[in-house]
């Protein structure tokens, strides 16, 4: 579709955030016409969101840029059920202060994207638990699950993949899709909400909570879900061979996050300028276009701008002039990833391997030995030949030790 009349719908189409919309031509009348309320829905299984939640967190800031009210749903209520789409096994129910804890630890990430304070678009920070808490269930069953089909729940790939894999489905998550189309309803009740995005593999729920809306008496409803971000080589965006991406700086520094874009692939570097970035369309076309070597240029763009996002333009700088530092000049910048080891441990020598491993370099001393054979683990910019070598006080450089994995992954040691 093209040709839109508002800027939300243009912005969304035009950086590919959008895979599936319901009635795109009525959305875009209204949101032409009218301030919209739009929300996603976020549990709270962990204290950090990682990189594959960044295309909503990001459909969200772009929906209060060009000027509507987004809302950050917390599923206090639906974490204590367990979201059965795409899973294969139930989910761990957490304890209420566990849900609790994560909840405080993802405002941090979303305050960093979203204007909470500035009217009159200011973003929404909502917990369905306001309203899934105090629900009497057999009132509950009466107004809204008998809106439901059993047949056409069953035939919800969310279901429909588990029954199939033979994997046990509790009675619990089977509800999780009546809770979260009854979220919709009632976050048009409370605040005039009238559309809800997410990702692909929850445009079944969605539309769900449209049509409970319809037979419920609300105004239309709407939906609009972003595609599944994978990388040119068709892996899923976020899994490393190191492991999750995450959004906390507690479990993720600036700088290893800095990284993870700078590697981008070639072929991905102008989606993701456009996904991931506020840059304007004008200049991102203007990096795409960028040939050879110079594409290296864009992918550092991409990776200051996105850690910009998240840990702010002073850390994002930091991470760009530690690389510079540590590729160009071969020194080791602040902003390396560190550990700290005991200065008594260091008198006696510490083993390389588990000090790679420690590092989060590599994951087993099994694979620490196997990149030695391979000549890719480094000290101090050399590599190590020796499997069973000791690091001590006189491999200190600046009050450091430098550990590399390839030309790309570096840490620091360094003596407390």
């Amino acid at each position: 579709m093209s040709g839109f009349k508002s800027e939300l719908c243009q912005t969304l189409w035009d950086r590919g955030f959008v895979h599936q919309a319901s009635d795109a031509e009525a959305l875009d009348a209204l949101a032409a016409t009218e301030r919209l309320t739009g929300y996603i829905g976020f549990d709270c299984t962990a204290p950090s969101l990682h990189v594959g939640s960044l295309v909503q967190i990001m459909m969200l800031r772009w929906f209060q840029k060009t000027g509507h009210r987004p809302i950050t749903l917390m599923g206090g209520g639906t974490t204590r059920v367990g979201d059965p789409s795409g899973k294969d096994e139930s989910r761990k129910l957490l304890t209420y202060d566990e849900i609790d804890d994560n909840k405080a630890s993802l405002l941090n990430v979303f305050a960093r994207f979203l204007d909470y304070d500035s009217e009159p678009n200011a973003a929404l920070m909502v917990d369905n638990a306001a309203w899934l808490g105090p629900l009497n269930y057999i009132d509950f069953l009466r107004d809204v699950g008998r809106h439901f089909s059993v047949n056409r729940m069953l035939s919800m790939d969310s279901v429909k993949l588990r029954l199939e894999r033979e994997h046990e489905l509790s009675f619990l998550e089977f509800n999780y899709m009546v809770l979260q189309a009854y979220d919709f309803v009632e976050l048009h009740r409370r605040e005039g909400c009238r559309v809800q995005m997410g990702g692909s593999d929850q445009w079944g729920n969605i539309v769900n909570g449209i049509d409970l809306g319809r037979r419920m008496g609300t105004p239309q409803l709407y939906a609009v879900t972003s595609p599944l971000i994978t990388t040119s080589s068709g892996a899923k965006m976020g899994k490393t061979a190191q492991g999750a991406i995450w959004l906390n700086a507690d479990q993720l520094s600036p700088y290893e996050y800095w990284q993870f874009w700078r590697n981008t692939e070639d072929a991905d570097v102008e989606r993701f300028l456009k996904l991931f970035t506020d840059l304007p369309l004008g200049e991102i076309a203007r990096l795409a276009a960028l040939q050879g070597n110079e594409i290296n240029e864009a992918k550092k763009t991409l990776a200051t701008e996105a850690t910009a996002l998240l840990h702010g333009r002073e850390a994002a700088d930091g991470a760009a002039e530690t690389a510079r530092r540590t590729f160009e000049e071969g020194v080791a910048g602040d902003a390396l990833p560190t550990i700290e080891v005991g200065s008594a441990a260091l008198d006696q020598g510490l083993p390389a391997l588990a000090l790679f491993v420690d590092a989060g370099l590599v994951k087993s001393k099994g694979e620490a030995r196997r990149q030695i054979r391979g000549g890719g683990l480094r000290v101090n910019d050399k590599p190590i030949a020796d499997e069973s070598a000791m690091l001590s006080q006189t491999d200190l450089v600046d009050g450091s030790i430098k550990l590399s994995l390839g030309k790309k992954r570096h840490a620091l040691v360094k003596p407390v």
